[in-house]
């Protein structure tokens, strides 16, 4: 079998604290070589990094003209099966370049939002491409729950699904519904020629979708507080995310979502979500950080989005260098303090 290119990934603090695994490096695959030899991932294991082999970012490796995926990562749902507590971020720029950025810097999956952001199913697609050159699973979250946005965003192909704003267990059962073909659901077919099925070449992909898709219902309203536990146990939904800004929003707390209320809240829905039985997922904030989320029983933590992180980079790189002109030369800083604040990877 022809040599594989390793890139080694990286992993930050809280990353080694969720996951207290040793790495796995990612493999890149020249696309010539699926045809002609079997997926067979070699990976490294640098001592001094910490974070979980990742896995592939389609719901179903591709086996191609014969060939074998046995030796493919392990999907979301497996990994979460298994105990591992997941590290994501969400997209919100639709930028493929930022979403490749994100699978090389070692995330466990990425969420495209093209709830919030302004991307629809083509940009989705090509963020989607991205993550898989990178093997980095992909969640789609959706404008709404719908049949028609849920099967458009299915036949893409992603590990995951996000239906927003769900506030009773009869819309959990419909959210499912949305994601199983008849007569288990009411989704659409085109199997044969979409990109969930690797257009077809994959004649397993009606028997193991369903058992390899992650469901996520998002909680994030009083009334969807109030039902949680009823939602976490419909069947099919494998996990669900809270939303602590629409829900402090709903509580009349919009510009203050660590208020105590909102937070006691927080903690009665998470309660209700691991007693009904699916995973529990959320998004970090400044009062409640990834650490917290893990310790109150979160499977998955999306600590950042992608739009967030570059604003945050580009507003401190402005303030440093308007701050080097109040006091009036840089020159101070040649001394080397400032040596590993570079714009360039020299």
């Amino acid at each position: 079998m022809p040599t594989l290119t390793h890139l080694a990934t990286s992993a930050t603090s809280s990353l080694a604290f969720l996951n207290n695994q040793k790495p796995t490096t990612k493999s890149l695959i020249p696309p010539s070589t699926l045809i002609k030899y079997s997926l067979n991932f070699k990976t490294l294991e640098p001592p001094k990094l910490s974070i979980k082999a990742k896995s592939s970012s389609t719901s179903n490796p591709s086996i191609v003209n014969g060939a074998s995926a046995s030796s493919a990562p392990d999907s979301l749902k497996s990994r979460l099966q298994n105990g591992e507590t997941l590290y994501g971020i969400f997209l919100l720029s639709f930028s493929p370049t930022i979403a490749e950025i994100a699978g090389l810097a070692g995330y466990d999956f990425a969420v495209v939002d093209m709830e919030h952001g302004p991307g629809g199913i083509t940009d989705a697609l090509h963020c989607l491409r991205a993550l898989t050159a990178t093997r980095t699973p992909a969640i789609l979250r959706l404008p709404e729950s719908s049949p028609t946005w849920a099967k458009k965003a299915l036949d893409l192909g992603p590990q995951g699904i996000m239906l927003p704003m769900i506030e009773s267990p009869k819309m959990a059962k419909k959210a499912v519904s949305y994601c199983r073909f008849p007569p288990e659901g009411i989704r659409g077919s085109a199997h044969t020629v979409v990109r969930a099925s690797d257009y077809g070449i994959d004649e397993g992909y009606l028997s193991n979708y369903a058992e390899e898709l992650l469901i996520m219902c998002q909680v994030e309203s009083e009334e969807g507080v109030k039902r949680a536990e009823e939602i976490s146990a419909v069947d099919g939904v494998d996990c669900v995310q809270m939303g602590p800004l629409d829900l402090s929003a709903s509580m009349g707390y919009l510009w203050d979502p660590g208020h105590k209320k909102v937070r006691e809240m927080m903690k009665v829905s998470e309660k209700g979500v691991l007693k009904g039985g699916a995973y529990l997922g959320g998004f970090a904030m400044p009062h409640d950080g990834p650490i917290d989320l893990k310790a109150r029983g979160y499977h998955m933590v999306s600590g950042t989005a992608d739009v967030g992180l570059f604003r945050s980079a580009a507003v401190d790189d402005v303030r440093k260098f308007k701050m080097s002109l109040i006091q009036g030369s840089d020159d101070e800083a040649e001394d080397g303090k400032d040596g590993d604040d570079k714009y360039w990877s020299e």
